[in-house]
């Protein structure tokens, strides 16, 4: 019998939509997004634990979380 693989669910942005307002940045507990060069939000894949609070407060609607096996 194989062990069954874990699943860990994660954060991802559409880059290109992003208007980098930071709002994800300031309801992330774990500090896993930050805003690069004033352009577009990137979340740390190691940081991120992928509660999805980032994904509510988005007025843009371009993160989501996706669930990702270990």
């Amino acid at each position: 019998m194989e062990p069954k693989k874990r699943k860990k669910r994660r954060a991802s942005v559409k880059e290109t939509d992003c208007v980098a307002c930071g709002c994800c940045v300031k309801v992330c507990r774990l500090s896993a997004i930050r805003i690069v060069k004033g352009i577009a939000a990137k979340i740390s894949a190691d940081q991120c634990i992928g509660c999805g609070l980032c994904a509510k407060e988005c007025p843009a609607s371009v993160i989501t979380i996706q669930e990702v096996c270990l």
